[in-house]
């Protein structure tokens, strides 16, 4: 498999799990939190990364690069997600209760502003509606983060057989 190939597989398991995430919201009527739709901007960002590492189909100091930029966009959509986690894990006493929407927030706060609101986490972002395999969606956007993070690094930084070009 030649690096862009492989870059292309890794664009495509990133628009999966977008498109399961729209699937969720629109289908299964589970509305995304602030710290959902993070996670959704990481795993967008990754495959935008992808997808130019595809087209542009790099060699040397190019690759490297690619494969940095995904380790840190998957670093980041992996903190996001240990996030969430942490705020479902604590008891129902102890979460903030629900803040405004992420639409208002960004309309009235600065962007920074809406940051440390967003990652404070409130009780939407406390609420469980979703299970798989007894893990809820934020354990499955970790994984698949982490997945996707070394994907990118073996991807992009493994030798690959020269490819004859005319």
């Amino acid at each position: 498999m030649t690096a862009r190939q492989a870059n292309f597989l890794g664009f495509a398991a990133c628009a999966g799990l977008l498109a399961y995430a729209y699937y969720a919201q629109f289908v299964l009527h589970l509305d995304p939190c602030p710290l959902c739709i993070f996670q959704r901007v990481g795993v967008f960002s990754i495959a935008v990364i992808f997808l130019i590492a595809a087209a542009h189909d790099p060699v040397g100091r190019a690759r490297r690069i690619y494969a940095a930029l995904i380790a840190l966009l998957a670093l980041a959509t992996i903190g996001v997600a240990l996030r969430q986690l942490y705020i479902q894990s604590l008891p129902p006493g102890s979460v903030p209760s629900c803040g405004a929407s992420l639409d208002f927030m960004l309309k009235v706060f600065s962007l920074n502003e809406v940051l440390v609101k967003v990652l404070s986490g409130s009780g939407e972002c406390a609420k469980i509606d979703w299970r798989f395999l007894g893990l809820a969606m934020p354990a499955w956007v970790l994984i698949a983060a982490v997945v996707l993070g070394i994907y990118g690094l073996w991807a992009n930084l493994r030798r690959c057989a020269p490819v004859l070009r005319f």
